[in-house]
């Protein structure tokens, strides 16, 4: 049997997870040294961009949100995932003449591959545990997401955040029709908000500066917040923002880190609540598994960087690789994150001087109408 190399495989995803960043959206935010992204700039006229003119002296946007560069010792790019078909047999060698080991059953089922070769017969195999193989017609390998939060060096003085739909020009007033003039906003562009305006059918409309305006619906937006009653000045804290699906890190009053999630669908909400992650609910790996029998039974080899904040419930913050939905609702009650903004999360709260408060919340968006 010949093995692919995984020695280039990994290195082939890390290339890939270094070219691809998502582009930045605002004022005064020339390149900088270091910073991966992309920027698209309005220009340094104030009175054309509809900021004050004190914006644009401002410390540039590639300082203020920075996206970091990966740990040498990181999980992303160095596992490789698969869905299995319902009802797929694994066999105890690549050959659908071995014995069968099991029957994965049907649901959502997502298994860690090892490696994968190709037999005698020519048939792809792939070994998703010792001696445990699929073969290649009942398993889709993944493709796990790219996508990055950013690191703040400063708080921020307007709200953020990143475009989510697919593909949105902006307006050129609120309620406008989408102006193909201007260039096409892209899934995960970071923005920044410089006013907010009630439309005609009641949704919020929001400056991203250069004239452009975008409705609410293609945005998820993060916003500064004051601590939760409980947490103490000097403790690290998160915050879970049900409605935008966002989430920031805070060290006391300073946000650090903030990043898009998927929280639980309306089936299986992420309960709201002040929790805490206890140092012996963290795991860096595991499997998780639930509703055996029924209809969504789901069974996930290997999350990474798990922290349990809501034990009555099974609730954790995760690294998430079978999707790319963040920004929407996706989970069964998880905070799910992807791999690189998870990772963060548990290095990070690992030196915290407290157990990691989260904070699950619903915020109001009419409060950026009094900004």
């Amino acid at each position: 049997m010949k093995r692919l190399p995984r020695l280039l495989v990994i290195l082939s995803v890390m290339v890939v997870a270094l070219a691809i960043s998502p582009r930045v959206f605002a004022a005064n935010c020339g390149e900088t040294s270091g910073v991966k992204e992309r920027y698209a700039c309005v220009e340094d006229d104030a009175d054309k961009n509809d900021v004050s003119k004190t914006d644009v002296d401002e410390t540039p946007v590639s300082e203020r949100f920075v996206t970091l560069d990966l740990p040498e010792d990181t999980l992303f790019g160095r596992r490789w995932y698969g869905r299995l078909a319902d009802n797929a047999n694994v066999y105890a060698s690549p050959s659908r003449s071995a014995p069968i080991v099991r029957n994965v059953g049907d649901g959502y089922l997502f298994a860690t591959v090892n490696s994968w070769a190709d037999n005698e017969a020519g048939e792809t195999w792939y070994e998703i545990n010792y001696n445990e193989y699929v073969a290649a017609e009942d398993i889709s390998l993944v493709d796990v997401s790219e996508f990055q939060g950013v690191k703040l060096t400063e708080q921020p003085v307007r709200p953020f955040g990143w475009v989510v739909v697919r593909d949105v020009y902006p307006s050129t007033e609120p309620d406008g029709e989408p102006d193909e003039s201007l260039e096409q906003l892209q899934r995960y562009d970071f923005i920044e908000i410089y006013e907010t305006v009630r439309g005609e059918e009641d949704w919020l409309w929001y400056n991203i500066g250069d004239g452009r305006w975008v409705k609410q619906t293609n945005l998820s937006v993060v916003d500064a917040d004051p601590r939760p009653e409980g947490v103490g000045e000097d403790e690290f804290w998160t915050e879970v923002d049900l409605f935008e699906q966002t989430f920031a890190a805070y060290e006391g009053d300073q946000m650090v880190y903030a990043t898009l999630i998927s929280s639980g669908l309306n089936r299986w909400p992420t309960r709201e609540g002040l929790f805490q992650v206890e140092e012996e609910n963290r795991f860096l790996e595991y499997k998780m598994s639930g509703a055996e029998g029924r209809p969504d039974y789901y069974f996930l080899e290997d999350i990474p960087y798990i922290m349990y904040f809501d034990m009555f419930n099974g609730i954790a913050l995760h690294g998430t690789y079978w999707h790319d939905r963040f920004g929407y609702k996706h989970s069964h009650g998880c905070v799910n994150m992807t791999i690189k903004d998870a990772e963060w999360t548990f290095k990070w709260s690992a030196e915290a001087p407290n157990d990691l408060w989260v904070w699950v919340h619903t915020s109001d968006p009419a409060k950026h109408l009094e900004q």
